[in-house]
């Protein structure tokens, strides 16, 4: 197993501390922050990294395998690149550069509707593999037609986010002016000039676009008008009618992304989803709510063999991964870690950052004795009694 990585950043965190030096602050804090207080934020991470692994040392073990079947597609690694909004903001290109990092890695690319590179283009650079995450357009005939270009740009998964009903309270953002809708202040553009290797490569780059929704997005309009556009284009509130819709129109792989709840994911097995994401967009859109860890702890015992589990928010590293895996999810996403790696090494950040995540989990699979990814359950110790089961 190959592993290509920079040794002076041998940790997410590294990465983090490099990216904040980087790029704006505005940038990194739209990439770094959370909703409100940001206390689901950071706790999602600290109650993951509560949870622990017994390690197996007096017994013979084979060589450690982390490939991984997913909907009919095996995987080299039981993670993916989780679909970020936005991403050409943190580093030009950094769509470009994760998704030709899955493809080269074997992992799933999620794309997101308002990411800064189009379904196509991420298609043409993953040769058909990425999944895609759809923002619900307001009308009918807007989704329909993402949902063509989708299909014929060959994703096999479609996510669909349950989780932005409402745009959530994001303190730093609306201080930086890139709440909806957005403004440029004199402080930004002091940011901008404080980071000139950044603003060059976005003006040879271009200013970041959402161009998955360039078509739709009528000519000529300013940051102003723009903001308005894309927040009266899309209704984040899904109900049983709109998924069901969902479901009938896309042939492939229907993901659901987002759900908490008990009654949420009886709902998505009734409507016949083939997975979920529990997920709580990174801590960006509810603090008060659940650590994600402690939703998957309580729902993966009861669903796991009626659907696909999958969990994102919180995961920062290889360890990370192998605790979520040990509390029962089928497979793991992380976002942030990936593009603090493109705004801290731009182009090297891809590979950089899927080398240094699956050395550190295959790693923890060696000095546990775990030698399939699903043996990872009978190496956690207990559900955490700090996590309230």
């Amino acid at each position: 197993m190959e592993f290509k990585y920079d040794p002076r950043y041998p940790a997410i965190e590294d990465l983090r501390e490099k990216a904040k030096k980087h790029i704006p602050g505005f940038a990194f804090d739209y990439l770094d922050g959370g909703c409100n207080e940001e206390l689901n934020l950071h706790k999602n991470t600290a109650e993951i990294r509560e949870v622990e692994l017994m390690p197996q040392y007096l017994s013979n073990r084979k060589k450690v395998d982390m490939r991984t079947s997913l909907f009919g597609h095996v995987y080299d690694a039981p993670f993916g690149i989780a679909p970020v909004g936005l991403q050409g903001l943190f580093w030009p290109g950094t769509p470009e550069i994760l998704a030709q990092a899955a493809l080269d890695y074997n992992i799933p690319f999620i794309l997101s509707t308002v990411s800064t590179t189009s379904i196509e283009k991420i298609s043409e650079i993953t040769e058909g593999r990425a999944w895609f995450q759809l923002y619900h357009p307001v009308q009918e005939e807007l989704t329909n037609d993402l949902l063509d270009r989708a299909e014929a740009a060959g994703c096999p998964v479609l996510v669909i986010l349950s989780d932005v009903p409402t745009f959530g309270y994001r303190n730093k953002e609306i201080k930086n002016g890139l709440s909806v809708p957005p403004r440029m202040s004199m402080r930004n553009i002091l940011q901008i000039l404080s980071r000139p290797e950044w603003a060059l490569r976005t003006l040879r780059y271009g200013t970041p676009k959402f161009k998955t929704m360039e078509k739709y997005i009528p000519k000529g309009m300013n940051l102003h008008h723009l903001g308005l556009f894309m927040d009266q284009t899309f209704d984040g509130r899904l109900n049983e009618k709109r998924v069901k819709a969902l479901r009938d129109k896309w042939k492939g792989k229907l993901v659901i992304k987002g759900l908490s709840s008990e009654q949420d994911i009886q709902q998505a097995i009734k409507l016949g989803l083939d997975g979920v994401i529990i997920s709580n967009h990174g801590g960006r859109q509810l603090d008060a709510g659940p650590s994600t860890i402690r939703v998957l702890q309580n729902l993966a015992p009861t669903y796991k063999d009626k659907i696909k589990i999958m969990m994102d928010s919180g995961l920062r590293s290889g360890p990370d991964v192998a605790r979520t895996l040990a509390c029962g999810a089928d497979f793991t996403f992380l976002g942030r870690s990936f593009n603090y790696g493109t705004a801290a090494l731009g182009k090297k950040g891809g590979t950089h950052t899927v080398s240094i995540i699956k050395r550190q989990l295959l790693q923890v699979m060696e000095q546990i004795g775990c030698e399939r990814i699903s043996n990872f359950p009978s190496h956690l110790i207990a559900p955490h009694r700090r996590l309230g089961f």
